[in-house]
């Protein structure tokens, strides 16, 4: 759930106009856990780009722990002010954003096309389907692209990993008959057909799962 602070923010530097810092105890969950493998899975990357950066939370969290590279937060514009807030606060030399990006629009901004690795957290279940298989064609476009690291909850052989899981899974296609909890075998699918191989499949508490995939050579 997405809370508002009372904080109010102004205009940044490129006239993108924010809205009162919200709090996100989703992004909060697990951060520390997602990072390990993080420093691990992007140790020797350059720029990751973050898709759905969301309240903006994660990105200043990882951004300066991952010193190395450079960070894209992206959304979609009309959630960027949602995400400004808490980029500029984090004066984080290695952090930009938020960047305007919709995974079933095109073009994608140029800075993507930078971005030899990828990182988004709680999205899949959240788009839709096609959005899902449009997100993964895009992927297979990036140039630079080696490795994808991708968090949330996933179903396996059709199966829900635990109770809880169900009942979330109910409540998002009661929200949005779009979003569902999506089966593992059916992400493969389209990283194979995009290019990439499962390399490793993390477990992380609260029934959460981060998939690392690395790019074929």
């Amino acid at each position: 759930m997405i809370t508002a602070s009372t904080a109010a923010y102004p205009a940044n530097k490129n006239g993108c106009l924010a809205v009162a810092k919200a709090y996100s105890a989703a992004c909060d969950n697990n951060k520390a856990a997602i990072l390990a493998v993080l420093q691990q899975a992007f140790s020797s990357a350059t720029t990751v780009l973050e898709i759905g950066a969301g309240t903006g939370q994660h990105a200043v969290f990882f951004a300066p722990a991952l010193p190395h590279l450079q960070w894209l937060a992206t959304e979609r514009e009309a959630v960027c002010a949602t995400t400004l807030p808490w980029l500029d606060e984090a004066q984080c030399d290695n952090l930009h954003g938020p960047i305007s990006l919709d995974v079933s629009a095109t073009p994608w901004p140029d800075e993507a096309l930078s971005a030899d690795a990828l990182f988004t957290a709680n999205t899949l279940h959240i788009m839709s389907w096609s959005s899902v298989q449009q997100l993964f064609r895009r992927l297979a476009a990036l140039p630079r692209l080696q490795r994808l690291c991708i968090y949330g909850p996933f179903n396996y052989d059709g199966e829900y990993t635990s109770d809880s899981n169900a009942r979330f899974d109910q409540w998002l296609q009661q929200r949005d008959r779009h979003s569902a909890i999506r089966d593992v075998e059916a992400v493969q699918q389209l990283a194979t057909e995009a290019g990439f191989h499962l390399y490793a499949d993390h477990a992380l508490p609260a029934n959460n799962r981060l998939l690392e995939w690395h790019r074929d050579s």
